[in-house]
């Protein structure tokens, strides 16, 4: 049985790609490189003849960008990998959308982690794909991806009211005051949300600020508008109280 992993690259950089393509051969025999593309244009057209399983994609390239190639060959058959150049709002949106990617210069270990990773990924699904555009066009993230056995579950930033740390898992409470537990450490979640309206305050919480109730400064504790009453930790106290005015 043939075991190899038809691969396309596309970036609108000669460079980028000659580097790609010298990584991928020298240390993925696995990979079957069947088209190189600095042109989106000529990769529009030749992707659905040579019937890729993963597409090493590019997003800022001139006339089409990686999002409008990819919308014009939904559905999408083949895994995806996203290539930019570092930026720390891409990063989150991919995380967010529960998307791989890599940032520019590309590693081999980082290419080790994504090429370990292909068979058992899921095609990117056009909601997915929506979101994250509409993410990038208005520079500002309001859902997160959850992967689920049956695909993705989009949730609304607004609905989540705090994150509990669950060993190497977390769960997401909601407003309803229902739990959701996603594969993501505690860690993993806070550089994920901090920057938007969320703080972690103990080493097994981070909470969204809109939520809270009621702050109890003698003992430290934050109510919740789902009654959950969670622990502050010292550090995070005097953030809350400098930061926020919480007094």
């Amino acid at each position: 049985m043939d075991n190899t992993i038809r691969t396309i690259i596309l970036d609108d950089e000669p460079d980028s790609v000659r580097l790609m393509q010298l990584n991928l051969e020298k240390h993925f025999p696995e990979l079957e490189i069947v088209g190189v593309f600095t042109s989106s244009q000529k990769a529009l057209q030749e992707i659905p003849l040579l019937q890729p399983d993963l597409l090493f994609l590019d997003i800022e390239m001139p006339v089409i960008n990686g999002f409008d190639l990819l919308e014009k060959l939904i559905p999408v058959e083949f895994a995806v990998v996203f290539v930019t150049a570092y930026n720390d709002f891409a990063i989150k949106a991919f995380r967010f959308n529960a998307l791989d990617y890599l940032v520019k210069p590309v590693t081999i270990a980082d290419l080790q982690e994504v090429v370990g990773k292909v068979e058992k990924r899921q095609h990117i699904q056009s909601d997915q794909l929506q979101v994250l555009q509409q993410q990038f066009k208005k520079g500002a993230i309001t859902k997160i991806a959850i992967p689920s056995q049956t695909g993705v579950t989009f949730i609304d930033l607004k609905e989540i009211v705090f994150v509990e740390a669950r060993s190497n898992y977390s769960d997401l409470v909601l407003v309803d005051k229902r739990r959701i537990l996603v594969s993501k450490t505690l860690k993993d979640i806070q550089f994920v949300l901090e920057q938007q309206q969320f703080l972690r305050i103990h080493r097994q919480y981070i909470i969204n600020l809109n939520e809270v109730k009621h702050f109890n400064r003698n003992e430290s504790l934050l109510t919740m508008i789902t009654n959950d009453v969670l622990p502050v930790s010292r550090l995070q106290k005097d953030k809350l109280i400098e930061q926020y005015g919480w007094l």
